[in-house]
């Protein structure tokens, strides 16, 4: 058998509104105790000196700010290339020597995010990238950096040209490191 409280419950969550329903508009307001006292509204004044105001009505009356923030941010990765995947582009390859000294030539002041097949870590703070049109680039980094922080790859946000540039880009390493490219350098085969 259902208790009183039952029964009474959802008469007590409308008695709100029909007390407030004989309020006019004006005094329903947040700012509902000077307008009473302007236009007359006695009834709507309680003792303290507050407005009464209808709970739902106050509900409605709240200010939506719909605002949507879309942010993309894109990070690419660049890995070394595993030793079996090396061994099966070198076999591909036409039987050459293999070079016994690279010399850098001219400065590359961009390449293509989507170029880079590999990365290898050079001496000091230089990295070696492996391009897919068959070219290696030395990339410097800066001085506070060293290039063996890098041995597991490195992280770069891509940025709307899809390119990694010098003085612009940061390469983030696995472990954390943070460091600014300053150059990049074609890799070439010395002519002795």
């Amino acid at each position: 058998m259902p208790s009183l409280l039952t029964l009474t419950a959802p008469a007590a969550l409308l008695l709100p509104l029909a007390a407030g329903a004989g309020v006019p508009a004006a005094c329903e307001a947040p700012s509902a105790h000077e307008a009473a006292q302007a236009s007359g509204c006695d009834g709507a004044v309680r003792a303290d000196g507050g407005a009464r105001v209808n709970p739902l009505s106050a509900l409605s009356m709240q200010q939506i700010a719909r605002q949507v923030r879309i942010e993309q941010r894109v990070v690419v990765r660049i890995a070394p290339q595993r030793p079996a995947a090396r061994q099966n582009m070198l076999a591909e390859l036409p039987q050459r020597a293999i070079p016994r000294r690279l010399e850098e030539t001219r400065k590359e002041k961009c390449v293509p995010l989507d170029g880079i097949a590999g990365v290898q870590t050079g001496s000091g703070n230089r990295l070696v990238l492996f391009l897919r049109d068959e070219r290696m680039i030395s990339v410097n980094l800066e001085k506070s950096c060293r290039a063996r922080d890098f041995y597991s790859g490195f992280y770069v946000e891509k940025n709307k040209d899809g390119r990694l540039c010098v003085d612009r880009d940061k390469l983030q390493s696995r472990t954390g490191m943070r460091c600014e490219v300053e150059a990049m350098r074609q890799l070439v085969e010395a002519s002795d």
